[in-house]
């Protein structure tokens, strides 16, 4: 037998997949990774980050996640988490937590070497739609990106693999190693491909 990587239910246990639960759309995450057989689970103490497979930081407001994990002492165990090689997903405001450079002052992961630019698109009234092509996903069928007061990647590290780019350009996906960033919100989309690739993250060997 010869699963497909990205497929959960093929595995002997499921895999279980944390979604920091502070603020923001980690319900929406938490439904999308149920439909793939994973047992997703709801994280706000550090405690809860025991025995996960990986980890997903939500779309939200990136300032009150980041207040509000440094309330709950998340932040280092995070940190941790991401230095071990488990996988960690940031989606929009996910994905200023797990920059390492946010040009500004406020909590955050810092593991990804990337620089992000918050609100680069403008205000909520700005929010946007755009199809995209993601090689790595299906470079047959563009995946459709929702973009809410949406963060840009403005510089990636040497180690950083850029998996998305608007028509002009800007750089809207990325990973490197075990982590994954995402402009856009994946969640609110009836495609689950970012999810699968996610989940093929957390059953893959550990690089480390």
């Amino acid at each position: 037998m010869n699963p497909m990587r990205g497929d959960a239910s093929a595995a002997a246990a499921p895999v279980r997949i944390g979604v920091l639960a502070l603020q923001g759309a980690f319900m929406e995450h938490i439904r999308v990774l149920r439909t793939l057989g994973v047992r997703a689970l709801e994280v706000r103490r550090p405690a809860q980050l025991a025995d996960l497979d990986g980890m997903i930081l939500p779309g939200g407001e990136s300032t009150t996640i980041g207040k509000l994990a440094t309330t709950f002492e998340l932040i280092e165990p995070l940190r941790s988490m991401s230095r071990s090689g488990k996988p960690i997903w940031g989606t929009c405001a996910g994905m200023i937590l797990l920059a390492r450079d946010t040009g500004c002052h406020q909590p955050g992961i810092g593991a990804m070497d990337v620089q992000v630019m918050r609100n680069a698109f403008g205000r909520q009234a700005e929010s946007f739609e755009a199809d995209l092509d993601v090689p790595a996903l299906d470079p047959a069928a563009p995946f459709h990106g929702i973009f809410i007061r949406a963060p840009l990647i403005a510089r990636v590290g040497a180690g950083v693999e850029v998996l998305a780019r608007l028509r002009d350009g800007t750089i809207v996906a990325a990973r490197q190693g075990n982590l994954l960033a995402t402009s856009f919100h994946p969640e609110l989309t009836n495609d689950s491909r970012f999810h699968k690739l996610f989940v093929g993250l957390c059953t893959a060997p550990a690089s480390n």
